[in-house]
């Protein structure tokens, strides 16, 4: 049995998600906003597995993470009761942010394709330093981005 939240393969994050009805329209197809929540979900699985959670962050660093830009490419839906898995990983993380291409597959072809900058901020919304432990865990994520 997999991990509930996800595995790592190849240094990148997977983790599997059903389509429910909830996440469809009325034609059974995936509502373009749902994408998003499975790409944070994925996103708070793998600072999980990195020994991450946020509730931690916020109670003993006084941080969160919260997303800065997103750029969406829609190339194909997904379908109720479809499993699509969701395929993450950084590519940069920096003092106060980080960056992830995340992909939305279905049989191994992309679906839904994700670039997401995330800011660390303070309780006052305010941009604030990942703290080094945190920083640390997450560069375990970290492939720069493939030219070519």
């Amino acid at each position: 049995m997999k991990h509930l939240s996800g595995s790592v393969e190849d240094g990148e994050h997977v983790l599997p998600i059903r389509v429910y009805y909830e996440d469809t329209d009325a034609a059974g197809i995936v509502y373009y906003a749902s994408y998003l929540k499975f790409a944070e979900r994925a996103r708070t699985e793998m600072l999980r597995l990195a020994g991450i959670r946020q509730s931690e962050l916020a109670r003993e660093h006084g941080t969160a993470f919260a997303v800065r830009d997103c750029r969406v490419d829609y190339r194909r839906p997904a379908r109720l009761d479809d499993l699509v898995e969701v395929r993450s990983r950084l590519i940069d993380v920096r003092g106060a942010s980080a960056d992830a291409e995340q992909t939305i597959t279905l049989d191994g072809a992309p679906l839904v394709r994700l670039e997401v900058r995330i800011a660390c901020i303070g309780r006052d919304g305010q941009a604030a330093r990942i703290p080094p432990t945190i920083r640390r865990a997450l560069e375990t994520y970290c492939q720069p981005r493939v030219q070519g």
